[in-house]
């Protein structure tokens, strides 16, 4: 029940975060909003884990000497960059809610990616894959036979997140989770960095002009949600984590609605609910 209430609390600060993620590109570009935010996340939880350390009682695990959780934070923060990225340019080009739903469809993707590692494929999930296809045609499709260009990055984010989400089931039990968590936004800070240099020219009063949203993206959405998903997927099963981390788009959708005021068409609600059933399906046992 602790990780239940961990990882739904995740999806909870992620769901709203897409929000913050929106409003943030008036200001600043991509590159630059993910090297702010996740550099932020790192130095946070730098500050906070000697409090964290004696709050839940010093143990073996917790220090930054053992080697696994270099390797860890190597390959989640490169994870983790590549997903956030390819999610910030697809949110520039759809809604909060659309984008929402799309980012859910790793919890369809990770059971493909489980199969990899020798697991079998139940007939559930081919079900689930097939009833997404057409919740992503209603919902993505308006008369045309191709994806947008937001849409078409929002599917490989979800990718990006479901190898996420395997790599931190991987080393997650090897390794502290809150240290995992920061080092591997120091990773995707310094990719995301060399980003922005390369590709855009970051303005400081530009990044003040969108303080707030890259606070709550950086203490609330880096800092405390990334956390929550890595400690509660340590004492939870990877497909029920997903499941409940995939609430994001219910909250995305939630969020949306209440505070930009966005609303779906009949036809995008219908694709939206059947992704959300795909979803359920998927993680049925």
């Amino acid at each position: 029940m602790k990780s239940n209430i961990q990882l739904i609390l995740a999806a909870l600060i992620w769901g709203c975060a897409f929000v913050a993620q929106s409003v943030s590109m008036e200001y600043i570009g991509p590159w630059t909003f993910n090297c702010v935010r996740f550099l932020i996340g790192g130095v946070t939880l730098t500050l906070l884990i000697p409090l964290l350390d004696r709050i839940r009682g010093k143990t073996e695990r917790m220090t930054w000497k053992n080697p696994s959780l270099y390797k860890a934070g190597l390959f989640c923060g490169l994870a983790l960059a590549a997903a956030s990225m390819v999610q910030q340019i697809g949110i520039m080009y759809t809604t909060v809610g659309k984008a929402g739903f799309i980012t859910a469809l790793y919890v369809v993707i990770v059971p493909f990616l489980a199969r990899l590692t020798g697991k079998t494929i139940k007939g559930n999930v081919w079900a689930a894959a097939l009833i997404a296809v057409v919740g992503l045609y209603l919902l993505s499709m308006s008369g045309v036979q191709s994806l947008t260009k937001g849409d078409a990055f929002l599917l490989g984010c979800a990718f990006l997140f479901a190898v996420h989400i395997m790599i931190i089931d991987h080393f997650g039990p090897s390794v502290d989770g809150i240290r995992l968590s920061c080092m591997q936004f120091y990773i995707a800070g310094a990719i995301c960095c060399v980003g922005m240099f390369l590709k855009e020219q970051p303005v400081f009063t530009d990044i003040l002009a969108a303080a707030v949203p890259i606070l709550y993206a950086g203490v609330m959405s880096c800092g405390a949600a990334y956390t929550l998903q890595i400690t509660g997927q340590l004492h939870a099963d990877p497909a029920v984590a997903s499941i409940l981390l995939s609430l994001e788009s219910v909250f995305a959708l939630l969020a949306g609605f209440v505070i930009l005021h966005q609303v779906l068409s009949i036809r995008e609600v219908t694709g939206c609910v059947l992704m959300f059933a795909a979803i359920m399906l998927a993680q049925k046992s």
